[in-house]
């Protein structure tokens, strides 16, 4: 892959790194694609490649680097505590500022031609949502997205199309939860609801192998990228 790390500025003049992977083309629309809990890691770096070779321009910020740079977790019992570690600490608001900088950068870069989207999964997945209301983004894919019942005040800011995927046996977003955001949306027709009743939370991630679900990842996946092919 034509992948390297770059330099995200912020409004009040820091700057953060992202990674970022090419399509073959070298151009194309363009997709902030923000991390889980464990960081910019392994398998969320060759999610970012997965994208680039559908011939996206995708960009990947480090939300976590307020607190640590370039965090990079495993999924064994050291790096999740870790990772929960990170996650109960970070300002999530300013992260939702950072993935919107990121959006921002991404419109500027030469090689994106066309529109750009945010796609994130579990918390970055929250973030998705909250850095499309804040940077108007095209677009916003959400898989499994944490909190996002606890942010709905920002519903009636996202007029772009926006898709959300949900596990039907999610042990960390009760039903309850998924349901307020389907009534946040409800008579709008710019969002896409897709259930996976089979699957448990963080189905889309093969590195954790108790929870990776191949059928909803693959359907998942495939809705997700239709879903930018027609908005992007």
């Amino acid at each position: 892959m034509n992948a390297s790390w770059i330099d995200i500025p912020t409004p009040d003049g820091q700057h953060f790194g992202g990674y970022l992977s090419l399509p073959p083309t070298g151009h194309g629309p363009g997709i902030v694609l923000v991390q889980e809990i464990w960081g910019v890691n392994e398998h969320i770096r060759a999610v970012a490649d997965l994208y680039a070779l559908a011939g996206y321009v995708v960009l990947a910020p480090d939300v976590f680097w307020r607190l640590s740079p370039r965090v990079d977790l495993d999924y064994d019992a050291a790096g999740t505590q870790q990772a929960f570690g990170y996650y109960q600490t970070v300002d999530t608001a300013q992260a939702a500022a950072d993935v919107a900088a990121a959006v921002a950068l991404l419109r500027q870069r030469p090689e994106v031609s066309g529109k750009v989207a945010t796609l994130g999964f579990c918390l970055g997945g929250q973030l998705a949502f909250r850095a499309a209301a804040l940077s108007q983004a095209d677009a916003a894919v959400c898989f499994y997205g944490g909190g996002i019942d606890q942010h709905l005040a920002l519903a009636g800011q996202i007029t772009q199309p926006i898709l959300f995927h949900y596990a039907g046996n999610d042990q960390h977003i009760p039903q309850t939860a998924v349901a307020a955001v389907k009534a946040a949306f409800a008579g709008q027709d710019n969002a896409v609801f897709f259930d996976y009743p089979a699957a448990g939370h963080g189905f889309n991630c093969w590195g954790r192998r108790a929870v990776y679900n191949q059928t909803a990842a693959a359907l998942a996946t495939g809705r997700s990228l239709q879903f930018l092919a027609e908005h992007l």
